[in-house]
């Protein structure tokens, strides 16, 4: 009797925690995400896309040494810019972002009308390849205006100037995990830098 007890005690443990294991490794890294308006953007991102911020679509210069003039604006204390500089990176900065506030606002409206289409259950597959050439193409449009940016800023700067803008950055460093920037949020430091 107590033997058979003991091994029912263990029996029921194990399938217990087998059972919890089994849940914890079908949550789904979406979960909540089902609540979103548009369950492909956060609010964040959708913040972002209507104010014509960056989303992280020009690391490729960024991240290479070409500075954009966003963060060059932020910045031109730190890094000595002129007057004349200020002048011609505000005019780069307005450019960038009336287009990429446009964009911006397309590429949410594009997303919101495919989260509807698959809501509904409209969708078709016609209707999912063209609207996702759409939303492709206006991506590429936005990720253009955001590198051509930092394209048009760097000829307005001084080589010291971007040295220094890199060397702030925290980009100096062998591993930018290691070397997060005073000011900056770390997760989001980290998450940018493929740290995680």
């Amino acid at each position: 009797m107590k033997y058979s007890l003991t091994l029912l005690i263990v029996a029921t443990l194990t399938s217990t925690s087998f059972l919890v294991q089994a849940t914890s490794t079908l949550t789904s890294p979406y979960a909540g995400e089902e609540a979103r308006v548009i369950k492909s953007l956060s609010a964040k991102d959708i913040d972002d896309l209507l104010n014509g911020r960056g989303w992280g679509l020009a690391k490729s210069a960024e991240l290479n040494g070409v500075p954009g003039p966003v963060h060059l604006l932020e910045m031109k204390s730190e890094i000595g810019l002129s007057s004349e500089q200020v002048s011609a990176i505000e005019a780069i900065w307005s450019e960038m972002n009336q287009n990429a506030r446009r964009l911006g606002e397309h590429y949410v409206a594009l997303e919101r009308e495919l989260n509807e289409q698959f809501a509904t259950g409209q969708i078709t597959s016609d209707t999912l390849k063209t609207l996702l050439l759409k939303i492709a193409t206006v991506q590429t449009e936005l990720r253009y205006t955001h590198l051509f940016a930092h394209l048009q800023a760097s000829p307005v700067l001084k080589p010291a100037q971007v040295a220094l803008y890199n060397r702030l950055r925290g980009y100096s460093s062998d591993d930018p995990c290691l070397n997060i920037p005073e000011g900056h949020d770390p997760n989001m430091w980290k998450k940018h830098n493929n740290c995680e």
